[in-house]
């Protein structure tokens, strides 16, 4: 039974584009099924100049069954014209080092990749055209990239982020919310919950000035 209710579950399949996403992806889903470990980590195995004990043989038993199992996985997530490149690979733990290090590069080309993002997060701004929704979505982009690169980007700093960056129409809301709620503990879901209702109350006054205008 549990086979089978794990060949039903949805494995992402990587084409060669976005590969912060889909690691992302796969890493949940190897935590899902206890076996991020041997993905991250890899396992050892006994010296030969060492006997290894039952319990020892049994561990290691398990630890050559699951890294096939994920290296089977890791084969089956990507399209045929990148499955070259982890064909060679003989543990899970190789084939996804190789496949992090083509897409996503070696430290050097993230820590470029990160400044670039940072850079973006620092500049951004809302646009006069923009719903609070919709640049939320875009902030929200950058982020999740930032985090993909293990930048530890907390809720607090995109609300900040986002307070001093709307367009001036939000000054009233952004001054209440100030005033009013302790930054340190709002979720940005309230945050947005706020914004969309103070853009709501705006749109009406303006539906009424058109109105009385006729």
């Amino acid at each position: 039974m549990a086979n089978s209710t794990h060949s039903l579950v949805y494995v992402p399949i990587f084409a060669g584009e976005n590969y912060d996403f889909w690691s992302i992806k796969m890493r949940t889903y190897f935590l899902s099924q206890d076996l991020w470990d041997i993905v991250n980590n890899g396992f050892s195995t006994p010296k030969a100049t060492s006997t290894p004990s039952i319990t020892q043989q049994e561990k290691l038993k398990k630890n050559m069954q699951n890294d096939a199992k994920v290296l089977y996985i890791l084969q089956q997530a990507v399209v045929d014209t990148i499955f070259p490149r982890i064909m060679g690979a003989t543990t899970a733990k190789d084939a996804w080092n190789t496949l992090k290090e083509e897409f996503q590069g070696n430290a050097k080309v993230g820590t470029v990749k990160l400044q670039t993002l940072r850079r973006d997060l620092k500049n951004i701004k809302m646009k006069d055209s923009e719903t609070a929704k919709d640049y939320y979505s875009r902030v929200k982009e950058i982020v999740n990239q930032m985090r993909a690169y293990c930048e530890d980007i907390t809720d607090k700093k995109v609300i900040e982020k986002i307070l001093i960056s709307l367009t001036d129409k939000y000054d009233p809301i952004v001054t209440a919310i100030e005033e009013s709620k302790d930054i340190s503990t709002l979720s940005v879901t309230e945050l947005m919950g706020s914004l969309e209702a103070y853009e709501q109350r705006l749109n009406r006054r303006e539906e009424s000035s058109i109105e009385s205008a006729f």
